[in-house]
């Protein structure tokens, strides 16, 4: 077999192609659904807690689906997974379209596209992307979730489909350039593992040498029961739970809401939800910092920018200074992103090896739960109040306790980690 590694037509970089494009199309479906809460809320006036419930739904199956999907990934085809999942995830828009009911938001947006949306997205393409890369994962993870911060850019093309023809239309225009596009490329292109192409990871010859094992690159070879018996794992599920689960899931579902509220018009809060997303690009690909200065220094910096766009969001109150919401999407949306490339790569610093999908859909799953709340929550919390005030507070203090968290968690410690797991178990070796 042969790495190519040097060689700038390496595969490994076509499937991080893939990842992007996935996650552009896949999770532009979810994050759009701040675009249609608008207009839903208008055609059917239900109240915003009610409403936003679906999103809420959304987010915990997601989260309960990605370990299983993680899982299913490592034993099963995910070139048959993945079209399923692309697939199952357009009906589901489809079906949106045509809902007249509350409940049939649950069921559709809330159900059905989470569980599409787990086949074939990132629980599938993270794993994927640790099997073609053995050294430089923090660039690698940063690039490959840079389809999320493209997904709220993609959000533009929603609010152009729901001005030209209508939301339900808009669903129905969004489900077939999703399988126009992702079915031919998960079927042709993607390769979960560089075996199926007769190559090995990038930087896998690296691995026998002394540098590597200092540099944290190796397979830690977990169990499931060792690795769900280590705190670390569940203080990185709650920093997922704190900083994205309730935060990011709260403040994103009502961002253009919240601005419209304000004075300013839908095109207008729909191009901050896009800046939004390219700063989330910049983030993610800042992740590579993390690889020379350290995990827990970076997440730092994460939670600071999340904070200072937080308190600019909270200084809106009208029209009169729009470059408030600039600061907020640019410094929210920057931290936003390079958490996303953090949590994976220290989870990968200490858990990667066979069941590293698994231990990404539990952090997923963590992720999930606090979603379940956190859209819900910030509806409901301005149902009694009048004001997201309260809501954005709670969002900034759960920031802060996510950093605290993964701070303890340690990924700086792994090799130490490892090393307590081998003097236990001696045939768990590196090698």
């Amino acid at each position: 077999m042969n790495t190519n590694r040097n060689s700038p037509f390496f595969y490994g970089w076509v499937i991080i192609a893939v990842g992007i494009i996935t996650g552009m199309l896949v999770y532009g479906v979810r994050h759009s659904f701040s675009i249609f809460f608008p207009e839903i809320l208008d055609e059917f006036g239900w109240s915003r807690g009610s409403t936003a419930l679906m999103m809420s739904i959304n987010v915990f199956i997601y989260g309960l689906m990605a370990p299983v999907a993680g899982t299913l990934g490592g034993r099963w085809k995910p070139k048959i997974m993945m079209p399923a999942g692309v697939i199952l995830l357009a009906l589901a828009m489809i079906g949106c379209s045509f809902a007249r009911q509350l409940w049939h938001f649950y069921i559709f947006f809330g159900v059905l596209v989470p569980v599409g949306t787990a086949l074939c997205a990132w629980p599938i393409i993270s794993p994927a992307l640790m099997n073609w890369f053995a050294t430089k994962r923090g660039l690698v993870m940063g690039l490959g979730q840079m389809g999320g911060g493209f997904s709220f850019v993609y959000g533009l093309m929603a609010e152009y489909l729901i001005l030209r023809l209508g939301w339900r239309f808009a669903y129905l225009a969004l489900a077939v350039i999703l399988v126009a596009v992702l079915l031919p490329l998960h079927h042709f292109v993607f390769h979960y593992h560089p075996k199926s192409k007769g190559l090995k990871a990038y930087g896998s010859e690296d691995l026998e040498s002394e540098r590597a094992v200092k540099d944290r690159v190796l397979s830690r070879n977990w169990t499931m029961p060792q690795m769900l018996h280590t705190y670390q794992l569940w203080l990185l599920v709650l920093s997922y739970f704190l900083f994205w689960g309730i935060s990011c899931f709260l403040v994103l579902s009502h961002q253009i809401k919240y601005a419209e509220d304000a004075g300013y018009s839908s095109v207008f809060a729909v191009s901050v939800f896009a800046l939004y997303g390219v700063a989330m690009l910049l983030g993610q690909f800042s992740g590579v910092m993390s690889d020379r200065i350290g995990r827990e220094k970076t997440m730092f910096l994460s939670s600071a920018a999340a904070l200072v766009g937080l308190f600019a969001l909270i200084a809106v109150r009208d029209t009169s200074q729009p470059w408030l919401l600039y600061v907020y999407a640019i410094s929210f949306g920057y931290g936003a992103g390079l958490f996303t490339a953090i949590i994976s790569a220290g989870t990968a610093d200490i858990f990667y090896g066979k069941h590293f999908g698994t231990a990404s859909g539990i952090l997923l799953t963590g992720m999930g739960m606090g979603g379940c709340v956190g859209p819900w929550l910030g509806g409901y919390l301005y149902d009694i109040s009048g004001s997201y005030d309260i809501a954005f507070m709670l969002c900034m203090a759960c920031i802060a306790l996510a950093s605290v968290s993964f701070w303890i968690a340690a990924p700086r410690n792994a090799d130490k980690l490892h090393a307590r797991l081998l003097k236990h178990h001696p045939e768990k070796s590196l090698f």
